[in-house]
């Protein structure tokens, strides 16, 4: 199954009970609010699909895994209800992640930028590659990681969480990410980590699928409360995308 628009795509393989998801931008796989909701509600629809025990996400290409919002859609934010309406979509897509009945296999072959990070940390297992460094950037652009801190700091601890945001320039290593609990496991390369994620997700997709969906609630014990925390975060972010520091930076990075 393959939907795109012009602001990318997002691609659904199932085989064997697993369903690989790709989502795939010209623009370092960034998202755009479209691209955003058509991930999320393919998420959701797996979520009640009985063909499906178990969900590898994945984007298009060799480069980037995900390189977070879409600057351009940012850069055309004009006021506070936009900004909620384009930063509420990684909440939706965070909180759709979440509450799937369907454990998600995160695959994260390169770099991941902002929400990217965000993406990863969503995942109930994630492997990646040695290229898969992480960066929180907000801060230098004029806002913060507000909405996918939540998701980050459940997987990494607050400490570390502070330590990426506050240093927005510096990359982390795939190894520190492995070390600090984003990643579970890093592969030299994506020949090795296709490998391992086939083998992995093949015998995770046999088991019982009751007892895949009664751990996944587990996983996610304690963040009912997200539904209602993201979007308040959204919101935060929408007001601070409209000041002239956020405005200039965008201005400077798109050069």
């Amino acid at each position: 199954m393959n939907m795109q628009d012009a602001k990318g795509s997002v691609n659904i393989f199932i085989k064997n009970k697993i369903a690989t998801v790709e989502f795939g931008h010209p623009a370092s796989n960034s998202f755009p609010r479209s691209l955003l909701d058509l991930l999320t509600n393919e998420i959701s629809q797996l979520s009640f699909n009985d063909e499906v025990n178990l969900i590898v996400l994945k984007s298009h290409g060799t480069a980037a895994f995900c390189a977070g919002a879409s600057f351009d859609e940012l850069l055309a934010v004009s006021n506070e209800e936009e900004g909620l309406a384009f930063f509420s979509g990684f909440a939706h897509l965070i909180n759709a992640m979440r509450s799937c009945s369907k454990l998600v296999i995160g695959r994260i072959h390169g770099k991941a930028v902002g929400g990217g990070v965000g993406i990863a940390a969503a995942c109930d297992y994630v492997f990646a590659t040695e290229n898969a460094a992480v960066k929180l950037s907000e801060l230098a652009i004029g806002i913060g990681p507000f909405v996918i801190e939540p998701a980050v700091s459940r997987k990494i601890g607050k400490t570390a969480m502070i330590e990426m945001t506050l240093n927005p320039q510096e990359w982390k290593s795939a190894s520190w990410a492995k070390q600090k609990g984003l990643y579970a496991e890093v592969f030299e390369n994506a020949v090795l980590l296709d490998n391992a994620i086939v083998d992995f997700s093949t015998k995770l997709a046999s088991y019982n699928p009751q007892a895949l969906n009664e751990m996944k609630k587990v996983i996610w014990e304690g963040t009912g409360h997200w539904d209602t925390l993201l979007l308040e975060r959204a919101a935060i972010s929408g007001q601070l995308v409209l000041s002239d520091f956020t405005r200039k930076a965008l201005e400077q990075f798109k050069k």
